[in-house]
């Protein structure tokens, strides 16, 4: 970790060296990273908070089948609100990429 802690500052370092048409096409590139590794990690948190609910969803209805309709209900609440934070995640992405405040 502190190797790659290391790397980012010195690439960091010789950004803030280079000229300005470079830096924009570093940071350029840096956003793009950015919003790959960010949706990656909001992709995989959001499928296995989705697998949790729906095991929950399953575990429940198998031992009071009864309740089979309301749980249902509440599974499908609680993916909508998981697949939201996604959904968050995808349009920082997006204005990172294409609206990038930093970039002059």
């Amino acid at each position: 970790m502190k190797k790659i802690l290391f790397l980012m500052v010195a690439f960091a370092a010789a950004a803030m060296a280079a000229d300005a048409e470079v830096a924009n096409q570093t940071l350029k590139a840096y956003s793009m990273i950015a919003a790959g590794v960010g949706l990656g990690l909001a992709a995989l948190g959001g499928a296995i908070g989705m697998g949790h609910t729906a095991a929950a969803t399953i575990a429940g209805t198998a031992r009071n089948p009864g309740l089979g309709g309301k749980l249902m209900t509440t599974m499908f609440i609680a993916l909508a609100m998981i697949e939201a934070q996604v959904i968050y995640t995808l349009v920082i992405a997006l204005i990172a990429l294409y609206a990038n405040p930093y970039l002059g």
